[in-house]
C-alpha cells in the first residue's frame, strides 16, 4: 500500500497539473471502488476549479471551488495518470464514447480499470486507475472534514505537530511493540511498513521493544526516543525526495517509479548483511500483527 511519500508525491504532482483547472467533465465508469460513490458525485465536480490539493496522512484532499473537497485514497493499488492535451487528441476519447477507456497504453491493463476519469478546461485528462479495487473516492463539504469518519481518529502529522515529547504522551502506558505502535495512524500518520523498518533500524531500536520502555517515569522521552522521532522524519523525508518507494504497482502521475528502494538497509532484505557501519550482522524477517519486519538483531536492541 503507499504510504505517505507515495502518497505525497502523487499530491505533489496532482498539485501542479490541477490547480487553477475546471473540471469539465467527470467520468466514474463503475458505481464503486471499496465503497459506493457518493450520489451525484460526477456532476457536482462538473464545473469546479481546483483550488488546492492536500495530504492527510494517507488520503489525498482536493480543495474546490464551491467549498467541497474530494478525498482520494489509493488503497493498494490506485494510481492517477495525467495525460496531455495533445496525448488526448492522438488517442481520441470521443470515438468510443464513454463506456471504455482509450487510454490503457498509458495507464497499463488495456484501460479495463481506469474506473475515473478526469477532463480539464486545458484539455488535459487524468485517470485513475486501480485493478484492485481497494481505493476510495469521497465528496464532502469543506466544514464536515474535522468529523469526516475515516480522518476524524488520525493522529498528528510527522513533519508538522509531532516530535519526542508528543510522542512520549502518547506511549505512555502502551506495552504494544513499538512497531505496531508506529503503525498506528491515531500515535502518528503516514508511517507505514517500509518506513517503520527502516527508522527502527536507524535508531538502533528493537522493533519488539514495548513502546512504554522508551519514555522515562517522569513522562519525557528517552534519548531513543528522541533519536527514532528524528529518524522516522529523516526517513519519510528521503524518501520523498527520490519519489519515495515502488514495490509492486505505485508510480507517479507520469508514471515514473519511486528510488527509495535502492535505499533499502533492512527491508526486504532477509539474509542479507547489515549495512550499517561496524556491524556484521545478519538481516533476518520476523511477523509482526501479520506484517512482516525486518531487522538486524545484531545492532538493534
Amino acid at each position: 500500500m503507499p504510504e505517505l511519500p507515495e502518497v505525497e508525491t502523487v499530491r505533489t504532482g496532482l498539485e501542479q497539473a490541477w490547480v487553477g483547472q475546471r473540471i469539465d467533465r467527470v467520468i466514474l465508469r463503475r458505481k464503486d471502488l471499496r465503497f459506493p460513490f457518493p450520489s451525484g458525485m460526477a456532476d457536482n465536480l462538473t464545473g469546479q476549479t481546483v483550488v488546492g490539493v492536500r495530504r492527510r496522512a494517507k488520503y489525498l484532499l482536493v480543495d474546490l471551488s464551491n467549498g467541497q473537497v474530494f478525498l482520494s485514497h489509493l488503497g493498494m493499488s490506485g494510481r492517477y495518470t495525467l495525460i496531455t492535451p495533445d496525448e488526448v487528441a492522438r488517442l481520441n476519447p470521443n470515438r468510443l464514447g464513454v463506456r471504455q477507456s482509450v487510454y490503457g497504453e498509458l495507464t497499463g491493463f488495456d484501460g479495463r480499470h481506469d474506473h475515473m476519469e478526469f477532463r480539464f478546461s486545458d484539455g488535459s485528462v487524468s485517470v485513475y486507475t486501480d485493478p484492485r479495487r481497494f481505493g476510495i473516492a469521497d465528496l464532502f463539504e469543506r466544514a464536515e472534514e474535522p468529523i469526516h469518519a475515516l480522518l476524524e481518529h488520525l493522529g498528528p502529522e510527522p513533519f508538522e505537530d509531532w516530535n519526542a515529547t508528543i510522542a512520549a504522551e502518547r506511549m505512555r502506558g502502551k506495552r504494544s511493540a513499538i512497531k505496531i505502535t508506529l503503525l498506528d495512524q491515531r500515535f502518528v500518520v503516514g508511517v507505514g511498513n517500509i518506513y517503520a523498518c527502516e527508522a527502527l533500524h536507524r535508531s538502533g531500536i528493537s522493533p519488539t521493544t514495548p513502546s512504554n520502555t522508551l519514555v522515562r517515569k517522569n513522562g519525557k522521552p528517552t534519548k531513543k526516543l528522541e533519536r527514532l522521532v528524528e529518524e522516522v522524519k529523516a526517513v519519510l523525508e528521503a524518501a520523498i525526495a527520490v519519489g519515495g518507494s515502488t514495490l509492486n504497482d505505485f508510480a507517479a502521475v507520469d508514471g515514473t517509479l519511486g528510488y527509495f528502494g535502492h535505499h533499502f538497509q533492512v527491508y526486504d532484505r532477509e539474509d542479507g548483511p547489515c549495512l550499517k557501519e561496524g556491524c556484521n550482522g545478519t538481516i533476518e524477517r520476523i511477523v509482526q500483527s501479520n506484517r512482516s519486519t525486518f531487522l538486524c538483531p545484531r545492532c538493534q536492541k
